[in-house]
């Protein structure tokens, strides 16, 4: 269960990253609060440090809302400093998941929305798309963790998973499970080779093989119970389906075969649905 602990921990810190960037409740986005100082960077700036993005980098957008807020960091709980009105002009200096800091005419320097900046327009009088944005960081995605529950074997089940991204088709997979039973606890982990061929489709199925570990441990009520620890491999058939920013939905269905012994094997049938966040 410590796999099960680190892969968890992880997750929530993720979570609390997009928690970070949530719209604060009773929040009034139509009103600038009075300035303040920049708060100084947290944890979870440190493990996700601005990025100076080449793609909208010193890119001039032109204001067509009314007005657009500048915040004193990178999300909603930053208090807001300064206004630009409609037909100002402000630069993209650097991009922070969905927050891009940028610089007015006047020389100011705060952070904005992506949605903030839906509206704008190019120094061309284009309007300004940030969809490729979102596309670029999922198929640019390296790290992924997250997690299922579904049946193993007509058994309820929870898994949580983290995965590295080998190449734009390949990817390893390590994966804990925990399984209680009626009669027995079962616990069991594995590391798998995923194939995603059609890794550019927003719905793209996924395939892959793996070896672990089984561990079983049976009721001490029952007569004869003892507990079972056996090597296992594995195969997988899933599809994934990016959702929005940075959540994927996940299915799949797993095979696993547990080697006993040297002359007893035994499978088991599970299917599984959940979330991933990636980064």
């Amino acid at each position: 269960m410590r796999t099960a602990h680190a892969f968890a921990t992880a997750l929530l810190s993720a979570l609390l990253l997009t928690l970070q960037t949530a719209p604060a409740w009773g929040q009034d986005a139509g009103t600038a609060p009075p300035a303040e100082a920049a708060p100084a960077p947290g944890i979870l700036d440190r493990w996700f440090p601005p990025k100076p993005e080449g793609l909208d980098a010193q890119e001039r957008l032109q204001v067509t809302a009314p007005f657009v807020e500048l915040h004193t960091g990178p999300g909603r709980g930053y208090p807001v400093f300064h206004v630009v009105e409609r037909e100002g002009w402000i630069t993209i200096v650097l991009r922070h998941t969905d927050w891009y800091k940028v610089r007015t005419e006047d020389g100011k320097l705060g952070w904005v929305n992506r949605e903030q900046l839906a509206s704008t327009l190019t120094a061309s009088g284009d309007r300004k798309t940030f969809r490729e944005v979102v596309l670029d960081d999922y198929l640019r995605r390296r790290v992924e963790m997250g997690a299922t529950f579904g049946r193993f074997d007509s058994e309820p089940v929870i898994k949580l998973w983290g995965g590295y991204r080998l190449s734009d088709t390949l990817s390893v997979e390590l994966a804990s499970s925990q399984v209680q039973g009626v009669y027995a606890g079962t616990s069991l982990w594995h590391v798998a080779l995923l194939t995603e061929p059609w890794f550019k489709q927003r719905l793209s199925p996924f395939f892959g093989v793996g070896i672990g570990r089984f561990h079983n441990v049976p009721n001490k009520s029952l007569i004869d119970a003892h507990t079972t620890d056996a090597n296992l491999g594995m195969v997988t058939l899933g599809l994934k389906y990016h959702l929005s920013e940075r959540f994927v939905a996940r299915l799949d269905y797993e095979l696993t075969t547990a080697f006993l012994s040297d002359a007893k094997t035994s499978d088991y049938g599970a299917y599984s649905a959940g979330l991933s966040f990636f980064f």
